[in-house]
């Protein structure tokens, strides 16, 4: 019961005793990462989330760890630089999510094309260079038309002129989310979903001094103090700010929405990561990506102004997205029936920010100049006729009319902002999934600077860069052997090698705990021992109090495993009813609610139109 249904009522009840630390308002990726670095650094902290961890934004991710090739296309060389380096630290603190998986990208001969060949090739080798990985087996390979064809050979042939291969990490963002709230509460950090912030506790002086919360289960009022708060809370960013706020509305956040679809493989087969111009001379491009035994497409980018909470797929979406994918994959014919689960995303992305977009977006054109010399000093390094600090030197000199040039004063990371408002409240925002770390270690500083300066509290914030996630106490360097030896040792519970592996990658180092839950527990009516195992260990170990967050963010089940879901609906109902003790009535409302879920990830109201 290390983390479960108990351990929340117990962190309640201990947030309302105290005055801590730090209390985090926000339960997604970039609140987790706060949780994991203060609770580790000492810090008295407290996190609470009005829903289920990472259900606002941080599981509705195009599921990637990036190196942002994508940025290069204006040469926008910093973001990427800052992202290979913090993609490389991921792979260190978290090594059983990140798992590489080289991405493919044809180049075609029409207007609006993001890359020539010969950019391309440029933007890949700078790609490597920032990435570390030159003269690697993973370094970029460029492709003829034919050995594109070879590697995908239902790509449309009209107009292909070749492609390149490059290095890229698929990512399981609910999991990198739990995980790193997993090793805060660990740390000592009390922690609680579905704990919703409703105002904040303010001094004579008009300083916030805590927060007034809601239990959503019980609909209790919370009173939790704190010496400082921190809102993490993405899209929600500018309503948290809101609070006890007399003065003009903020307008920190432009949240956009991405869409991704899901059919099965055999509708549209990719044997690697595709990531491709949408066609539409629109600058957008979209990922089409193997998963499971599925393939999943996305993403569009369009300006968010409705209810954050529930961003809806619209046809409008649906139709962007196949119109895309089946002109570039002539033979596929996806229809919106081909379409087993999908899911819509807001980004946190910042009014100001000028960067590019999550999608590729215009951050202005590279001087002639600026990217022949560029060009030149790369080729000369590649040929060994050139150092790497020459090629740095030609980075910092590339200038585009809109790229980050300087990080603002107030940012942590690219694209992220960390302001405090004169009630004290400080807000970190915008960012990317990859950088989450980062900005978690430069709000820290910032916060253990103050709690010094204005509460004469002293702490050391620890080496982020190397203090694993739970699950993540595996050498990097060897993380196929290490899986495979867990895998192993889940034979012995009375597991197949393909259930246990498939728990060995899903939980790493903490496989054992998973295994060792056969000493006490046996296959439940209607599921199989993996299954039995993987559920009560989402409910006493990673604080699943709702069949949704089960199947959708503790497992990706509903989303690349949809064809088996339904089979396993009233086994898992059943199950997590008689460990809660769940009255007739609330089965039945957690009956209602999934049902809820999978009608809308099924697309059943864009579906039933059609049919009408």
């Amino acid at each position: 019961m290390e983390f479960s249904r108990e351990t929340r009522r117990l962190a309640l009840q201990k947030m309302q005793e105290r005055d801590l630390d730090l209390l985090i308002i926000g339960g997604g990726i970039t609140g987790a990462g706060v949780a994991l670095q203060a609770a580790a650094s000492g810090l008295d902290t407290g996190l609470i989330e009005m829903q289920d961890f990472a259900q606002g934004t941080s599981s509705r991710s195009t599921k990637l760890v990036h190196g942002g090739l994508r940025y290069l296309k204006q040469f926008d060389v910093e973001v990427v630089s800052d992202t290979v380096s913090e993609r490389a630290v991921v792979q260190q603190i978290a090594p059983h999510i990140p798992k590489p998986d080289p991405m493919l990208l044809p180049v075609y001969d029409e207007p609006g094309s993001t890359f020539s060949m010969f950019r391309l090739k440029v933007a890949m080798d700078l790609y490597d260079l920032l990435a570390g990985v030159s003269n690697t087996p993973a370094a970029n390979k460029v492709l003829t038309k034919e050995e594109v064809l070879k590697r995908e050979p239902d790509l449309k042939q009209e107009g292909l002129l070749g492609g390149g291969v490059y290095l890229d990490f698929r990512n399981n963002d609910a999991r990198l989310v739990i995980e790193n709230i997993k090793r805060a509460n660990r740390d000592g950090a009390l922690i609680a979903s579905h704990v919703k912030a409703e105002d904040f506790l303010l001094d004579d002086n008009g300083k916030i001094i805590g927060v007034k919360a809601r239990d959503l289960l019980s609909d209790q009022e919370i009173i939790i103090k704190a010496k400082l708060v921190i809102n993490t809370t993405g899209p929600w960013s500018d309503e948290i700010r809101q609070f006890s706020h007399k003065g003009q509305p903020i307008h920190q956040m432009r949240p956009t929405k991405g869409v991704h679809l899901v059919v099965d493989r055999q509708k549209l087969p990719v044997s690697q990561p595709v990531y491709v111009d949408t066609g539409l001379n629109d600058g957008r491009m979209v990922f089409v990506l193997p998963r499971e035994e599925k393939t999943y497409f996305g993403t569009t980018d369009t300006d968010y102004t409705g209810d954050l909470e529930h961003p809806q797929v619209t046809q409008e979406d649906v139709d962007y997205l196949l119109g895309v994918v089946n002109n570039r994959f002539p033979n596929a014919n996806v229809t919106i029936d081909d379409i087993e689960s999908s899911w819509a995303g807001l980004r946190p992305l910042l009014s100001g920010n000028s960067a590019s977009d999550y999608n590729g977006g215009n951050s202005g054109k590279v001087s002639d100049d600026s990217f022949d010399h560029l060009v030149d000093t790369v080729k000369a390094y590649i040929n060994h006729e050139d150092s790497r600090e020459a090629v740095e030197k030609a980075i910092k000199q590339v200038e585009t009319s809109t790229s980050e040039k300087e990080l603002d004063p107030s940012a942590v990371s690219r694209g992220s902002s960390f302001d405090r408002d004169e009630n004290g409240l400080f807000t970190l925002a915008g960012g990317k999934i990859t950088d989450y770390r980062k900005m978690a270690e430069g709000a820290l500083t910032g916060i253990i600077q103050t709690l010094k300066e204005e509460f004469g509290k002293s702490f050391k914030l620890i080496n982020s860069k190397t203090y694993p996630v739970s699950g993540g106490e595996i050498n990097p360097a060897n993380v196929d052997s290490e899986i495979e030896a867990y895998a192993q040792l889940g034979t012995l519970s009375g597991l197949s090698m393909d259930d246990a592996r498939y728990l060995a990658n899903l939980y790493g180092s903490n496989a054992p705990k998973v295994f060792a839950l056969t000493r006490q527990l046996t296959a439940a009516e209607g599921l199989s021992l993996a299954e039995t195992l993987s559920l009560h260990y989402a409910m006493d170990y990673e604080m699943a109090l709702k069949p949704t967050d089960y199947f959708l963010r503790r497992t990706n089940h509903l989303l690349f495993m949809r064809d088996s879901l339904d089979a396993l609906i009233d086994p898992v109902i059943n199950e997590m009813a008689k460990h809660f003790e769940w009255s007739d009535q609330e089965r039945v409302a957690q009956e209602d609610d999934l049902r809820r879920v999978i009608a809308d990830n099924d697309l059943s109201a864009l579906k039933g139109q059609q049919e009408g």
